[in-house]
């Protein structure tokens, strides 16, 4: 039996505790870019390998999901316009959703739509 996107998340996240911001939390989740170096050789950044490849894969099922939601499908759209790829709009939708995320486990508060575009 499948475990659904929300209960995935929360089983790997927690209360968030262990994040001190929502930066943490993406890093952790593996949606930040990483830097390939070596040496004193930087080849720029690129889309990251590494984090819980488990909560990452909840939340992108999760903000696939939620493109049917008016505030989701218009931030979406806005990355589209500005010649972002899906992926690379979805994954900005992702980290958008996973500031949400943090915010709403931090001060143990239920979402609420159109607060988030003002983030």
């Amino acid at each position: 039996m499948a475990i659904g996107a929300g209960a995935r998340i929360l089983a790997e996240v927690g209360d968030a505790s262990a994040f001190p911001t929502a930066a943490h939390l993406a890093s952790y989740a593996g949606l930040t870019p990483t830097t390939r170096r070596s040496g004193t050789s930087i080849r720029g950044e690129g889309p990251p390998r590494g984090g819980n490849k488990t909560l990452k894969r909840a939340l992108f099922l999760a903000s696939f999901a939620s493109l049917s939601s008016p505030e989701s499908r218009a931030y979406y759209d806005k990355k589209r316009a500005e010649k972002k790829r899906h992926n690379a709009a979805l994954i900005c939708l992702t980290r958008r959703r996973v500031d949400v995320l943090h915010a709403m486990l931090k001060h143990r508060a239920l979402y609420q739509p159109g607060h988030e575009q003002a983030a």
